[in-house]
């Protein structure tokens, strides 16, 4: 793999799907991997960022502004030489691509995880919630997901470890 192409072409790393699809995980993975190959990198996570903007709902109006910010953010640090890595359910197409309006070099990752397999690892009940009501605006459940048409990888993971996925993804950004 080419360690200069990492080095000198920061990049966002936007990762998208539904809740539970394994986001996260591969993305603090790739970070990591990132990180130790001494590129300048920085996670951006979904569980994690809200804390920076209080009082952001789930509507489809306030995830728009909310991920508009977000994207904002990363395309800064890319500007300044950091390769983003964004773990976002991220829903609606438009938000998408409005962020890669944004950023120099964007690429999309789909976690592309079914419905079922993200239910079943849901160690905190947001689906069980959803499903009965007591959660609102849940993407998959009563919120839609536009999944990317023509994202840049499409990792399953209920078909893939996590180092797998995370391999794909930094082997990706060294060839591109």
């Amino acid at each position: 793999m080419n360690l200069q192409s990492l080095r000198n072409r920061p990049a966002v790393v936007w990762f998208t799907g539904l809740p539970c699809a394994g986001k996260t995980t591969i993305a603090e993975r790739v970070a990591c991997e990132l990180a130790r190959r001494k590129v300048k990198v920085e996670h951006l996570d979904g569980d994690h960022i809200r804390n920076l903007f209080p009082g952001t709902g789930f509507t489809r109006d306030e995830r728009n502004r909310h991920l508009k910010r977000i994207g904002y953010m990363a395309s800064l640090l890319e500007k300044h030489g950091v390769t983003v890595i964004a773990s976002f359910v991220s829903p609606y197409a438009r938000s998408r691509a409005q962020i890669r309006d944004l950023c120099r070099r964007f690429v999309e990752v789909h976690v592309s995880t079914p419905l079922e397999v993200c239910e079943r690892r849901d160690i905190k009940g947001l689906y069980r919630k959803a499903r009965r009501g007591q959660l609102k605006h849940f993407t998959g459940i009563d919120d839609p997901y536009e999944a990317p048409r023509r994202p840049d990888l499409v990792l399953d993971t209920s078909d893939m470890t996590v180092e797998e996925a995370a391999g794909r993804v930094v082997a990706y950004l060294a060839r591109h």
